[in-house]
């Protein structure tokens, strides 16, 4: 098996970096901004990147402040039974969030095209925590 892992460091507090890892208004500005998501354990969160939401993960784990962990239930098939976890980590001036996707049966350019993708994804929540303005698909130059 194979596993992306990417960190960030945001200079926001801990709280404020959860909310937007799980809400709609959060996820909006940093992932896509066609969704429907709720923080509540076993909904389905559904993503749109203009592919009538293709991509849906399970909420799993919702510990506040501390850890988030989706699993894929339908999208792309190299990604269907991966898990996609946000582990926070509050430190001296700075919330460090640890991104993993982890479960990928091969090693593929969809592999290494979502590397890239996860850490553009932690820019992206970077610059929405701390300008006010991320970049989600919908703004993103590809």
């Amino acid at each position: 098996m194979y596993n992306i892992e990417h960190i960030q460091y945001i200079r926001k507090p801990i709280g404020e970096v959860y909310d937007a890892l799980t809400t709609e208004k959060g996820l909006g500005a940093v992932w896509t901004e066609k969704l429907i998501v709720r923080p509540e354990l076993d909904f389905v969160n559904e993503f749109d990147f203009n592919d009538n939401y293709d991509t849906k993960f399970k909420n799993i784990e919702l510990t506040p402040s501390t850890r988030i962990l989706w699993e894929c239930v339908h999208s792309d098939p190299e990604w269907i039974g991966t898990k996609v976890s946000f582990d926070l980590e509050a430190r001296e001036d700075v919330t460090a969030v640890t991104l993993r996707h982890t479960g990928w049966r091969e090693l593929t350019e969809f592999y290494r095209f979502c590397n890239y993708n996860w850490a553009q994804f932690l820019y992206s929540l970077k610059l929405y925590l701390e300008t006010g303005k991320g970049q989600p698909y919908q703004q993103r130059q590809f």
